[in-house]
């Protein structure tokens, strides 16, 4: 079958068609679905192929494009229908990648420890340190702390505060999660490991618990800290989640799971905020 795929504003869409001696078939859905399955009989082969020749040229004027004309050779086995027939979605790029300079990577530690430095102080001016750290480590295009000692001293310091039992100064998960948003990904799973080692009690312990699920449940550490960010952020909330929604629908389905099903495994351990967030996923 060729595949094509439409995906604009909150639009993602699939449609694959194919001919058969006289019979002329469909299939088409959101992305991430096994989408649904029409066929059409006609008089003989040549009318089927005008109708088929007819559609391919409808839908390229509607603004699909195509990504595929046949299945992949070995499809995971718990896919099927549409999903077997449909090659992974390529997530759009978060970070440029790219080799930061000493200088940019000094005045991400010098960003970071002026952050740690105000963690517990007033909100607004936590939240503005937050901002120009998360715009210090951007700078480093998706580069891993780990790699560098001071930087991955402070950023590890700062990442325990978020799980800072309850009287001492806490950096907000919100703000944790932006900065990790600019990093490599395996920074985002190191930190949930260092996040589950914490004393139990910790105020932040249910969210990041939350984070910590999801991100075993999907085993994909890029698309999981996509979603942590989801979860914890007001930002431009909708739009992010009908462009994320298809990557992680098509990942489950193709793992043998759906979103209900991954949705229901989610407890939000009391977390109100990520709670609301989770009912919203699911709408």
């Amino acid at each position: 079958m060729r595949r094509f795929e439409f995906v604009e504003g909150t639009s993602a869409k699939f449609w694959m068609a194919e001919v058969q001696g006289s019979t002329f078939t469909v299939v088409y859905g959101r992305l991430g679905t096994e989408g649904q399955r029409k066929e059409k009989e006609f008089p003989d082969a040549e009318g089927a192929r005008r109708e088929y020749e007819r559609k391919v040229a409808e839908k390229l004027r509607e603004g699909y494009q195509e990504v595929s004309s046949e299945a992949p050779a070995a499809a995971p086995k718990a896919a099927k229908g549409a999903a077997a027939a449909s090659p992974k979605l390529s997530l759009p790029p978060r970070v440029k990648k790219g080799k930061p300079s000493a200088e940019q990577v000094k005045a991400a530690v010098e960003a970071l420890t002026t952050l740690d430095s105000g963690v517990g102080g007033r909100s607004w001016k936590v939240a503005l340190q937050a901002r120009r750290a998360r715009r210090a480590l951007r700078a480093l295009s998706g580069f891993d702390p780990s790699s560098h000692a001071a930087l991955g001293a402070v950023f590890t310091a700062l990442m325990a505060k978020v799980v800072a039992p309850r009287g001492q100064p806490r950096l907000p998960l919100w703000a944790a999660m932006e900065l990790l948003a600019e990093l490599d990904a395996s920074a985002f799973s190191r930190t949930l490991e260092q996040w589950k080692r914490a004393p139990a009690g910790a105020p932040a312990q249910a969210a990041t618990g939350v984070l910590a699920h999801q991100a075993e449940a999907l085993g994909e550490p890029e698309l999981a800290l996509r979603m942590g960010t989801l979860l914890t952020s007001d930002e431009a909330w909708e739009t992010r989640w009908s462009t994320l929604r298809p990557h992680v629908e098509g990942h489950l389905l193709a793992s043998g799971s759906s979103l209900p099903v991954w949705l229901r495994g989610l407890d939000a351990g009391g977390d109100a905020r990520v709670a609301e967030r989770l009912s919203r996923l699911g709408a």
